[in-house]
């Protein structure tokens, strides 16, 4: 009897850790990727008779930088979020169903179908109320 208590024991305790380290997702579509800008690179460099000469002859290239920003709809909330890593963003696909929580303030998402169901951290840009929502909270009741 006394085996029984210390694997039920165990049970338990495994079944605490497995759920601590599961999050509290909440779940949403992704609709659209669009390319927003976000903000300017500018690269110089001086030439060589500049730098022979001593003058301030350089020359600059100023470019326009694209960020992916993703259209994240919930049951209640559209989001537009960029990914934090805008240095090798990950592709992702539009149509699926995505998980995701909020901690801090960053978005965490996972997208199970079609991706690796990796966790990857976003900025929320901008959080808008549903039109359709207090409609579907109203027929709900």
């Amino acid at each position: 009897m006394s085996n029984k208590m210390y694997a039920l024991a165990a049970c338990l305790v495994f079944a605490g850790v497995c759920a601590a380290k599961e999050h509290d997702y909440q779940k949403g579509t992704l609709l659209r990727m669009d390319s927003t800008s976000c903000g300017m690179q500018e690269k110089g460099s001086k030439s060589i008779t500049g730098e022979l000469l001593g003058t301030d002859a350089q020359s600059k290239k100023t470019q326009e930088v694209l960020c992916q920003e993703y259209v994240l709809q919930t049951e209640r909330v559209v989001y537009r979020i960029r990914p934090k890593d805008d240095k090798h963003p990950v592709l992702l696909p539009i149509g699926e169903a995505a998980q995701f929580r909020i901690h801090k303030d960053k978005l965490i998402l996972r997208v199970a179908e079609g991706g690796d169901d990796k966790e990857r951290e976003y900025i929320v840009v901008s959080m808008t109320p549903r039109q359709d929502a207090p409609q579907q909270a109203a027929s709900k009741n």
